[in-house]
């Protein structure tokens, strides 16, 4: 009994922070996964989070550059360009 809780107390703390590494890894790697979808006539440029729902996110698309709030139940257009830049 006392070796199951012994390997209990060592492998569960692996096991979590192997499953925060994953995580991690996941968030910071994600927009590169998204800039490899190159055929796409929409791209996302840029995101910023600004809490637990919402967040900006610069879009480009057809030559222009959106700017876009994203919340929950939510997409609006806060300013466009239309440089080609």
């Amino acid at each position: 009994m006392a070796v199951y809780i012994l390997k209990l107390l060592i492998l569960l703390p692996v096991m979590c922070g192997l499953i925060f590494a994953a995580l991690w890894l996941y968030r910071k790697y994600q927009p590169a996964l998204i800039e490899g979808q190159k055929q796409r006539g929409i791209k996302m440029l840029e995101t910023l989070p600004l809490g637990n729902f919402a967040k900006l996110v610069i879009i480009e698309f057809g030559g222009r550059k959106i700017l876009l709030s994203v919340t929950r139940g939510r997409v609006e257009r806060i300013a466009a360009n239309d440089d080609a830049s």
